[in-house]
């Protein structure tokens, strides 16, 4: 998995692996998803980073068990 802030689109892209995207929608305003050709998510991009996420310069990874 990769997260990659972009400052000059502002987006934050979450790629969940590396596949070829077939398809993209945009799920809810300003959240767009994209699907291989299994219809399988891929990565998501958010849009207006700066106003939805805390802070796009900075990740915490926590995993839970």
């Amino acid at each position: 998995m990769r997260v990659t802030y972009d400052p000059e689109a502002d987006t934050v892209v979450v790629s969940l692996r590396d596949s070829a995207i077939e398809e993209s929608d945009e799920v809810r305003p300003g959240v767009i998803a994209d699907f291989d050709s299994a219809g399988e998510v891929v990565r998501f991009e958010v849009l207006d980073a700066s106003r939805v996420v805390e802070n796009p310069r900075e990740m915490r990874f926590v995993a839970t068990e």
